[in-house]
């Protein structure tokens, strides 16, 4: 499911993260060790377990094919999704679609860290997105809510001329 079969018109749903997950460590050490004083409930997010996915996409396989499947690492959201993203083609994201947990913005905060360097180095709240047609993204949330993930739609695949990046956040 290296995303092949992707296409203008697909969805991308997007899973909740619990947390930074493994990624961003040593930029969130320097952060602490320079200025930030870190309340328990931010050192309690920095020390959530990264969430695994493979039981709850595994389950979802069972009725909905995915064409592709991301699993946001180191590189966040500009550098991963590419990765899965047939030419000519791009990826545009609503951040409006999820709620970002208090600790990413924390971390900008105390970090004086832009925008899109957030997105290009943490998930920002999205551990895991599967691309499936359209058609078939209302039963891939429901798919995913039964096995336990909280999931949304939150974008879609663009045609692309290869002007600009092949990740849009807006």
């Amino acid at each position: 499911i290296e995303g092949s079969d992707v296409k203008p018109g697909d969805a991308i749903v997007g899973l909740t993260s619990s947390g930074p997950h493994s990624n961003g460590y040593s930029l969130i050490r320097h952060i602490l060790a320079s200025n930030a004083q870190a309340s328990a409930t931010e050192i309690q997010a920095l020390l959530a377990p990264t969430r695994i996915y493979v039981k709850s996409v595994h389950h979802l396989m069972k009725s909905v094919k995915p064409k592709a499947m991301v699993h946001i690492t180191g590189g966040g959201l500009l550098d991963n999704v590419p990765r899965v993203l047939p030419d000519n083609t791009r990826a545009v994201i609503d951040s409006s679609t999820w709620a970002e947990p208090h600790i990413f913005n924390w971390l900008a905060q105390k970090g004086g860290i832009e925008r899109q360097e957030m997105y290009r180095t943490f998930n920002c709240g999205l551990g895991y997105l599967v691309v499936v047609d359209a058609a078939h993204a209302e039963d891939c949330m429901t798919e995913l809510t039964k096995a336990g993930e909280s999931a949304s739609v939150i974008g879609q695949i663009e045609s692309w001329d290869g002007a600009g990046e092949p990740v849009t956040i807006v």
